[in-house]
């Protein structure tokens, strides 16, 4: 599909789209729980469909409402030899230590980008829990024989949160006693805050979390709590809504509706960029209120939030000066290389992307330019170039601007409903 974003003024209000990290983490610990588990306000990406269809090879059944979705589990039995993942690096990397408590040969493969990110981890790691593993040189496919057995193990948590949040589910779901997993330096803490409040809501056993570097499982056995109803609201995205929230500082005055400022979702980081911005942000009860100023150069770590780089950049574009943004080593097994794509795509808008080390330097201020750009593919970058599209010179046409049915399949239909002029053409 090609996009064109014409030059527009944004007004309105706008629900925030449900939150993948939210959704994907409910539908693992609804599988992992025994009985019957009602999860609200369900998400419907490309990475949420991909959850659902592990969980039902996984031996749960899914009844689909309006706005809702019942799962009912009786804990883990795999009804598949080969289980895809799709494209969710979440979904491939927390569903893995769960596909292993099975006692089968089962092949687990993924689509697209996926196919390129490194797996190695799983070579390191699930041996030590008595799994027998292949991949094919740390890469997909991987092949798994368990069952997983829990054990004292130490991980390196540098390259995603998301390795250790698949390994307290399936510890959880084996229902380990005295043992824990030492984690060496690790990223992206919030992710794993968001993991444990899931695995708490859900009545699963919850390690102790002792400072991020140890997680142990005590010695009590876990209470069997088959029977009792478990209810899940999806929370509001912050990762999609950071977007919405950008182009509201770039292009015109909203509210964005669904957003729960307490949450322990990383990205809501993305109001203290905007705040430094120097746009106009009012924060109320479960939704925020953003209007255009004169937006000024900032300096932001993203180290533990590296998803929100695309609407920082787009930000940082229209902002009078040089913004810094901290932790570009998170950026190279995204979807692509971030790093690099967002430098390529945004020198064919006009604007100016240094790359220093661990710093990603963008030079902002200047007129932007209409012009071609391409997704890669991802979705991110995708909605990173319609947010630049907004106050260009002339119209910004985006290539695979498809790529967002990954997070956010409602991206384009949502910044029309504010006002944007936005056509959309499929590609032959």
């Amino acid at each position: 599909m090609i996009a064109t974003i014409h030059p527009s003024d944004i007004k309105g209000s706008i629900q925030a789209p449900a939150s993948k990290s939210s959704m994907q983490r409910a539908c693992a610990a609804a599988l992992v729980k025994s009985g019957t588990c009602i999860i609200n306000n369900p998400g419907y990406s490309n990475d949420d469909r991909a959850a659902l269809r592990v969980i039902q090879q996984l031996g749960a059944s899914i009844q689909n409402e309006e706005n809702r979705l019942i799962i009912a589990s009786k804990g883990i039995q795999a009804n598949s030899q080969t289980i895809n993942c799709g494209e969710s690096g979440l979904g491939i990397r927390m569903f893995t230590p769960l596909i292993a408590l099975n006692n089968t040969n089962i092949t687990i493969s993924g689509e697209g980008s996926l196919l390129q990110r490194p797996m190695n981890f799983f070579d390191e790691i699930l041996p030590l829990l008595s799994v027998k593993v292949q991949t094919n040189q740390g890469k997909l496919p991987i092949q798994v024989t368990g069952p997983l057995v829990p054990a004292n193990i130490t991980i390196d948590g540098t390259l995603s949160s998301q390795f250790l949040t698949g390994l307290l589910m399936a510890y959880a779901a084996a229902d380990a006693k005295d043992v824990s997993i030492q984690v060496n330096n690790l990223k992206s803490k919030p992710y794993i805050d968001l993991t444990l409040k899931v695995m708490e809501h859900f009545c699963l056993k919850t390690p102790q979390n002792n400072n991020y570097h140890t997680f142990y499982f005590d010695a009590s056995p876990h209470p069997k709590v088959q029977n009792s109803l478990v209810e899940y609201e999806v929370e509001g995205d912050w990762s999609g809504a950071a977007f919405l929230l950008v182009a509201g500082a770039i292009a015109g005055q909203i509210t964005v509706k669904g957003l729960n400022i307490q949450s322990t979702q990383a990205d809501k980081a993305i109001i203290q960029a905007l705040v430094d911005s120097g746009c106009i942000v009012s924060i109320e009860p479960h939704q925020i209120h953003i209007q255009k100023s004169n937006l000024q150069a900032f300096h932001f770590n993203a180290t533990d939030c590296p998803d929100l780089f695309p609407p920082l950049v787009a930000l940082a574009a229209y902002c009078r000066g040089t913004t810094v943004i901290e932790g570009t080593e998170r950026l190279i097994h995204k979807e692509s290389n971030r790093a690099i794509t967002l430098q390529e795509e945004f020198a064919k808008l006009g604007i100016t992307i240094q790359l220093q080390g661990n710093l990603m330097l963008v030079e902002g201020g200047n007129e932007l330019q209409g012009a071609t750009v391409s997704s890669r593919h991802d979705h991110r970058i995708a909605m990173a170039c319609a947010l630049a599209a907004l106050k260009s010179n002339g119209p910004v046409t985006i290539q695979a601007a498809e790529a967002i049915n990954k997070s956010y399949p409602d991206f384009y239909h949502h910044i029309i409903a504010l006002g944007a002029v936005v056509s959309l053409h499929h590609s032959s």
